[in-house]
C-alpha cells in the first residue's frame, strides 16, 4: 500500500483578518461498547475514547489540527488532518466551535475550528507516522495530557453533545418498546 503524502507550505492556507492561520481539526473517537445505545447509564466522558497525537516536536497530546486551504471544505480539511496527522478517517460531524489563540512558534492570534470525528478506520500507514505518536485515550487523559486550553473546551463541548445525543437516543428507543 502506497502511503500519501501530507500537504506542505502556506501558499494555499486561508489566513484571517488579524492576518493570522485559519486552522481546522477534529476530535476523532470511538464508543467503547458496539452501539451507543449499550452504554446505557454511562455518560459519555466514560463511554467514549478519543484519539490523541503528539505534536511534532514531542511535547504533550493534541488533536489532529492544520491549515484549511483554499481549495477545500472546510470538513473536507477536518478530514484530511486527522488523516495526515492520525491516520484515521471517519464521519466529520457537526462543528464544535470557534477559537481565537496565540501560535506559540510565531506569536500570532490564530482561528481554530473544530470538529468531532467518529472514527470508522484506523489505518496502520498514514503520512506523518514516522514524526507523530498516535493512541486512544480516555477523556480524563486527554484533559490531562494536552496543554492546549481550546481543545478541552472542544472535548468537553464534544463529551456533552454526545451525553445529549445519547441521551436522547435512548428516549426514543425505550419509548419504542412501550
Amino acid at each position: 500500500m502506497i502511503c500519501a503524502v501530507a500537504r506542505e507550505g502556506r501558499e494555499k492556507q486561508r489566513f484571517g483578518s488579524g492576518g493570522g492561520r485559519i486552522v481546522v481539526g477534529c476530535i476523532p473517537y470511538k464508543f467503547k461498547v458496539n452501539k451507543p445505545f449499550d452504554i446505557g447509564n454511562m455518560i459519555a466522558e466514560e463511554a467514549i475514547e478519543v484519539l490523541v497525537i503528539s505534536s511534532q516536536k514531542g511535547h504533550g497530546m493534541m488533536f489532529p489540527k492544520g491549515g484549511w486551504e483554499i481549495d477545500e471544505k472546510i470538513k473536507q480539511a477536518a478530514s484530511r488532518e486527522a488523516f495526515e496527522e492520525a491516520g484515521v478517517r471517519g464521519i466529520v460531524e457537526g462543528c464544535l466551535g470557534n477559537w481565537k489563540y496565540i501560535s506559540r512558534r510565531y506569536k500570532q492570534i490564530y482561528e481554530g475550528i473544530m470538529f468531532p470525528l467518529n472514527v470508522t478506520e484506523e489505518l496502520a500507514q498514514w503520512p506523518e507516522m514516522n514524526t507523530r505518536k498516535r493512541q486512544w485515550v480516555t477523556v480524563a487523559e486527554a484533559k490531562q495530557g494536552c496543554e492546549h486550553l481550546w481543545m478541552k473546551e472542544a472535548l468537553d463541548r464534544l463529551v456533552s453533545s454526545l451525553s445529549t445525543s445519547t441521551n436522547q437516543l435512548e428516549t426514543a428507543t425505550m419509548g419504542s418498546k412501550i
